[in-house]
């Protein structure tokens, strides 16, 4: 199992999607196309994706060219039934690279916040393994609209637009649920500058919300992270690159 996993700024942290992988065993090939890096120019030699999360938004082309890129390779990925995970900027290059647009500014959330099911998340192979409802933290200013032929799968009173799956495995999550309790302590004490701007009581109270908040959010994190790589489909690579998945040429 080879995943490819792009990190859009420093200090990004895999959490709980990272433990998952290792549980299954996982080559990862980390990329940090914010330092000049290059991607991969098409996605033989992987079985899956990751786009984590970054302070830019998912339109700072100006800013950082390779996003149009990033995002085209994410829909290749999903084009091809391989599966998928974007993270918050991720969701939101996920849906850019599907025809969804990119709302800016418009949805602020910070902290541990709930995310509700719909109906469809409900039945989803991944998103249902949290529970129909349960706590994430959450960490950003912009959100997205569902893009076409895609499914809603979470929603919360602040941003509707939590989750969505677009055919077979490609996941975009607004919300960090990789981001488990050492993660978040790490943000903590890496972005102190930042935090104290967006909520100057957060560090502070912390412990009292870590107290409310954090197992939950841990547990189904976790959850969440295995049921996505459980949707990875290791193939073998043969005869100088053909692709074999389950035992068939692809």
């Amino acid at each position: 199992m080879r995943v490819l996993v792009v990190e859009n700024m420093a200090h990004s942290d895999l959490g709980q999607v990272g433990v998952a992988l290792q549980e299954a065993g996982a080559q990862i090939d980390p990329r940090q196309p914010f330092t000049g890096q290059a991607l991969p120019g098409d996605i033989d030699g992987h079985d899956a994706l990751v786009v984590l999360g970054g302070e830019q938004s998912a339109v700072d082309d100006h800013i950082h060219p390779y996003l149009p890129e990033l995002a085209r390779l994410m829909r290749a990925f999903a084009d091809a039934g391989r599966s998928v995970l974007g993270i918050c900027l991720g969701s939101q290059l996920l849906a850019r690279g599907h025809g969804g647009d990119n709302l800016l500014g418009k949805a602020r959330e910070f902290g541990w916040h709930e995310v509700t099911l719909t109906a469809e998340g409900e039945r989803d192979p991944v998103l249902s393994a949290a529970g129909p409802a349960f706590k994430s933290f959450e960490w950003h200013s912009d959100s997205f609209t569902i893009p076409p032929g895609a499914v809603h799968l979470a929603t919360n009173p602040t941003v509707a637009n939590q989750a969505f799956r677009i055919g077979r495995a490609a996941y975009g999550m607004q919300f960090h649920f990789e981001a488990g309790t050492p993660v978040v302590e790490g943000w903590n004490r890496t972005f102190e500058t930042v935090i104290n701007r967006i909520d100057p009581d957060w560090l502070q109270h912390y412990p009292e919300h870590a107290a409310r908040h954090a197992g939950q959010s841990d547990a189904a994190g976790l959850a969440l992270a295995r049921a996505w790589v459980a949707t990875i489909q290791p193939a073998e690579y043969v005869d100088h690159g053909t692709r074999r998945l389950a035992g068939v040429s692809a």
